[in-house]
C-alpha cells in the first residue's frame, strides 16, 4: 500500500538556523512550489530563470538563497535586485529585512526615484549588503560612481515582463553589461515574451528553468464578482457595499489621480476610515498611507494601479474595481493583493454597459468566470444600521457613569410628564446628528429602451448612389482639407484622460516604448495609466490621465528622450522653446537634467575693416593696398593735347 510523501519544509531546504529562526517567527511552515524548486538551485550558485505569477512568494525565493551565502564582512553590495516600481523595490527591500531579522550586521537599502540623493548617497558610503533599486536610479548610481559593484555575486531581474512592457529593457541590459562577470543572475517574470527569452540567451549561462504552471491565473481562494451599473452611481453602490459586507481591509482601484482624491474625501465624509494613493503623494506620505493601512488605523486604500504591485498587507481582504482596468493583465495584478498565501480574498468589478466585452476578456484570461452580484437592497443595509446602532447601545449600558444620566432623565420625566421611551428616542436622534440613521427608499431605475429586431452587423442600404466629384489639380480632391494648425484630427482620447504633444517624433527615431517609460518613470504614472501613444513625423500624441498636476508637466517639459527635450503642452498649443540644460541636482544644488551644456551657435555676418596706412611713408603699406592709377587717354577730339603720363 503507497503512503504519502510528508510535505517539504524549510528545514529540508538546508538553510541556516538563523534564517528559519525568522521564517518561524513569521509563521511560515513550509514553502511554496515556486520556494521549493528554486532555494536549491540558487544555493548552489546557478544562474535561474522562474516563471510564476504574483502572489506566489517569489521574493522568499531569490531573497532566503541571497541572505544564506552573504558575507557580512565585506564591503559594497554583494546582491542587487533591479524592480520596476518603487512600490515593489520598498516592498522587496522590507521583505529582505524581516528575514534578516536574526542576522546581525545586514544592512539592505532601497534606492529609487522620487526620493532625495542624499539619503541613498550616504546608506551607500556606509556600505549595504543588498540594494534594491529601480532601473533609472541604479545606472544615475553607476553613472556617478556612487554604486560599485565589483563586489556583486548575485543579480536579481524581478518581474522582468513587467520593465520591458514599461520600457526599461535597454537600461536592464545596461546594468547587466556594468556587472562583473561570473555573477549569479537570476530572472522572475510572469510571463516570458521573446525579449526577455533573448535577455535571458545571452546574459544567462546554463540557468535553472523554473515554471510554475496554475489552473487559473488568478488565485483559486479569490471570489469573484461583478456588478453591472444602472440605476445607482457607483459610490452610492459602493457605500451599500461597504455598509453590509464584512470586510477587514479593503483596496479601491480607479483610474486616476483625481478620481482617488475624490472617492476618498467623500468616503471620509459618510463615516468610512479611508485615504488615496498615489503618484502625486510625496514618497514618505505613501509609505505613511500603507502604514496606517497595516496598522489598522485606515480601513480603505483609493488607489491607482502605482499599487498594484509590490503592495502585500495581510488585512486586505476585498478588491474593488471602481473603474474597470485598461487590460486584463492589470486586473490580475489587482485583485492579487488580496488571497494571497491561502487566505480568503474578494474581488468585485464594476462593469458600464459598454465595458462588457473587457469583462468577457477578464474572463477568458483567468480562466474563470466571474459570477454577477446584486446590490444590497435598502432593506439589508437598514438591518444593518440598525444592528451596529443597537451594538452601540449595548456598549454604553455595559460602560460606567450611567447613574448620573439616569437620575437626570427621571428628573425631566416627572417634570414634563414625558416618557421615558420618547425621551431616549430624542437623545438617540441628538446622537446621530444630521446623518439619518436609515436609508430612504430610492426611485426605481429606467428601464433600458429596447433594441430594434435586427441582424448583428445589418445596415441599412442606401437608395441613392454616391455621386462622384472630379479632382480639380489646383485643390486636389474636393473633400480633403487644408491642414491647419491646431488639435490634432484623429479620434478623440477616452473618457477621463486628456491628450498632450510631445516634440518627438520618428524623425528623431523615438518609440513609444521610449515615451512611456520616460513618463512612467519621471511623472510616477503607472504605465498602464497612459493611453494612447501615436508617433507622428515631428511630434508625438499621448493620452494621459486629466487632471495631471501642473509640477509634474512642467518637469515632463525638460525631461530627454532620444536627445530630445519632450517640450510637453495640451494638444492645439504651441510649444515652447526648449528648455537650457543643466546638471544633475543633488541635495541643496539647483534642479538640472543631466544634460551637458553646449554654447549656442553664432550666425552673425563677418564684419570687415580697411587696414589703415601711411601714404607719406615708402613701403609702409602693400602693392595691393594702393593700386595705380590708369592713365587716362583721350580719343578722337583733342589732337593736340599730349597724353597723360
Amino acid at each position: 500500500m503507497a503512503t504519502d510523501t510528508p510535505p517539504i519544509t524549510f528545514t529540508d531546504l538546508a538553510l541556516p538556523d538563523n534564517l528559519l529562526k525568522a521564517l518561524s517567527d513569521l509563521g511560515y511552515e513550509s514553502p511554496s512550489p515556486i520556494q521549493a524548486e528554486t532555494i536549491p538551485s540558487l544555493l548552489a550558485g546557478r544562474d535561474l530563470v522562474g516563471q510564476a505569477q504574483t502572489g506566489t512568494g517569489k521574493t522568499a525565493a531569490f531573497a532566503l538563497p541571497i541572505l544564506a551565502r552573504l558575507d557580512l564582512k565585506k564591503f559594497g553590495p554583494q546582491a542587487l535586485v533591479l524592480a520596476p516600481t518603487r512600490e515593489l523595490a520598498i516592498q522587496v527591500a522590507e521583505a529582505f529585512h524581516k528575514y534578516a531579522k536574526h542576522v546581525p550586521g545586514f544592512h539592505v537599502l532601497p534606492i529609487y526615484g522620487g526620493q532625495a540623493y542624499g539619503p541613498q548617497l550616504g546608506g551607500l558610503r556606509r556600505g549595504a549588503h543588498v540594494v534594491v533599486g529601480t532601473p533609472g536610479r541604479v545606472i544615475d548610481h553607476l553613472n556617478r560612481g556612487s554604486l560599485d559593484l565589483k563586489s556583486l555575486t548575485t543579480l536579481v531581474l524581478d518581474e522582468g515582463d513587467e520593465m520591458l512592457r514599461m520600457g526599461f529593457i535597454d537600461d536592464v541590459e545596461l546594468v547587466l553589461e556594468k556587472s562583473p562577470a561570473g555573477r549569479q543572475i537570476v530572472l522572475f517574470s510572469a510571463t516570458m515574451p521573446p525579449e526577455i527569452r533573448r535577455i535571458a540567451k545571452k546574459h544567462l549561462k546554463d540557468p535553472a528553468e523554473i515554471t510554475i504552471k496554475n489552473k487559473t491565473t488568478t488565485a483559486a481562494n479569490t471570489r469573484q464578482r461583478y456588478w453591472m451599473v444602472s440605476g445607482l452611481q457607483k459610490l452610492d453602490a459602493l457605500t451599500r457595499i461597504l455598509e453590509v459586507e464584512p470586510f477587514d481591509g479593503m483596496i479601491v482601484f480607479a483610474r486616476t489621480k483625481v478620481a482617488t482624491e475624490e472617492i476618498a474625501q467623500r468616503l471620509e465624509a459618510r463615516g468610512f476610515a479611508a485615504a488615496a494613493l498615489n503618484g502625486d503623494m510625496v514618497q514618505a506620505q505613501r509609505e505613511r498611507t500603507i502604514a496606517r493601512l497595516k496598522n489598522g488605523d485606515l480601513d480603505i486604500l483609493v488607489a491607482t494601479d502605482v499599487a498594484a504591485r509590490g503592495l502585500d498587507v495581510d488585512r486586505v481582504s476585498h478588491v474593488v474595481n471602481y473603474d474597470i482596468p485598461y487590460d486584463t493583465e492589470a486586473y490580475i495584478h489587482r485583485i492579487g493583493r488580496t488571497g494571497r498565501a491561502g487566505r480568503k480574498g474578494e474581488a468585485i468589478l464594476f462593469v458600464v454597459y459598454r465595458e462588457q466585452g473587457m469583462l468577457r476578456s477578464i474572463e477568458r484570461a483567468t480562466r474563470q468566470p466571474i459570477e454577477p452580484m446584486n446590490l444590497p437592497s435598502v432593506a439589508a443595509v437598514n438591518d444593518q444600521r440598525i444592528a451596529r446602532f443597537k451594538d452601540k447601545i449595548t456598549k454604553a449600558l455595559e460602560g460606567a457613569g450611567l447613574a448620573t444620566f439616569r437620575s437626570v432623565i427621571e428628573q425631566y420625566e416627572q417634570e414634563n410628564g414625558v416618557p421615558a421611551l420618547d425621551i431616549a428616542a430624542a437623545l438617540a436622534r441628538l446622537a446621530q446628528g444630521d446623518n439619518p440613521l436609515l436609508v430612504p427608499d430610492a426611485p426605481p431605475a429606467p428601464s433600458r429602451p429596447p433594441k430594434p429586431d435586427r441582424a448583428p452587423f445589418d445596415r441599412p442600404q442606401r437608395d441613392r448612389p454616391q455621386r462622384e466629384r472630379p479632382a480639380t489639380p489646383e485643390f486636389g480632391s474636393p473633400f480633403q482639407r487644408a491642414k491647419r494648425p491646431g488639435p490634432s484630427t484623429s479620434r478623440p482620447p477616452e473618457s477621463g484622460m486628456t491628450r498632450y504633444r510631445l516634440a518627438v517624433g520618428h524623425m528623431h527615431g523615438v518609440k513609444p516604448g521610449n515615451i512611456v517609460g520616460a513618463i512612467a518613470n519621471e511623472a510616477g504614472v503607472d504605465s498602464r495609466n497612459i493611453g494612447r501613444v501615436e508617433i507622428r513625423d515631428d511630434h508625438s500624441l499621448v493620452d494621459l490621465p486629466a487632471g495631471m498636476p501642473e509640477a509634474v508637466l512642467q518637469h515632463l517639459k525638460s525631461v530627454w528622450v532620444v536627445g530630445q527635450q519632450l517640450r510637453i503642452v495640451a494638444d492645439g498649443q504651441p510649444f515652447e522653446p526648449p528648455r537650457k540644460p543643466g546638471k544633475l541636482a543633488l541635495d541643496g544644488e539647483k534642479p538640472g537634467n543631466g544634460k551637458p551644456k553646449f554654447p549656442k551657435p553664432r550666425f552673425d555676418k563677418p564684419k570687415f575693416s580697411k587696414p589703415k596706412f601711411d601714404k607719406s611713408k615708402p613701403g609702409s603699406a602693400p602693392s595691393h593696398a594702393f593700386p595705380p592709377r590708369k592713365p587716362h587717354v583721350k580719343t578722337g577730339a583733342g589732337k593736340g593735347r599730349p597724353k597723360t603720363q
